[in-house]
């Protein structure tokens, strides 16, 4: 399975400090995420911990999953700075993918967050060059060019420059960071 190197898809506007505790409050943690049937639950309840006025910036509290649905309207999340901040949660960047949501632009990330967006494969941690959250609305067209570094507005016609992958490429590409020890040789496949 390749990496997306172009994704499309309308955004989510989030502030700055969004906490893992605001993405999937702990109350959800009574999910099994080996249970393909329990596993969509992290996804119909993505977010729903987020702060009122966080909720959709700048149009204040936008749904990001419509109530009784598992998937979120939305592509792309946009948050400002510390994004993924607060607890451990791995199951925090789970439930932004399992809400169908593939690739996350904050102007920086909590380090936990990001090694387990990146570890388990959920989804590609950008991070943009300038402040986007204040220069983009929820519900934008987003076009976000993963390899050669940059994201366009579709809906405002405007062009930002995001920081690329790094070292952490080859194990997004792979899939997360069990499949790229198999694929390096360093476990059994």
């Amino acid at each position: 399975m390749g990496m997306q190197t172009v994704i499309t898809g309308r955004v989510y506007v989030l502030g700055d400090n969004i906490d893992t505790d605001q993405i999937i409050p702990a109350e959800f943690l009574k999910y099994d995420p080996t249970n393909p049937e329990e596993r969509k639950f992290f996804g119909m309840y993505a977010n729903i911990g987020v702060p009122e006025g966080q909720q959709g910036l700048p149009y204040g509290d936008v749904k990001f999953v419509e109530e009784g649905r598992f998937k979120s309207e939305y592509q792309i999340v946009l948050g400002g700075k510390n994004f993924g901040c607060g607890s451990s949660r791995e199951h925090a960047p789970l439930a932004l993918a399992e809400a169908g949501i593939t690739c996350v632009i904050a102007e920086f990330y909590a380090r936990i967050f990001f090694r387990n967006s990146v570890n388990g494969g959920y989804l590609l941690p950008m991070e943009s060059v300038s402040r986007l959250v204040e220069k983009t609305n929820t519900g934008d067209e987003l076009e976000v060019h993963v390899l050669d570094g940059y994201v366009l507005n579709k809906t405002k016609g405007v062009r930002h420059e995001i920081k690329p992958l790094g070292d952490v490429l080859p194990i997004i590409e792979a899939g997360g960071v069990f499949e790229y020890a198999k694929t390096a040789g360093m476990m059994a496949k």
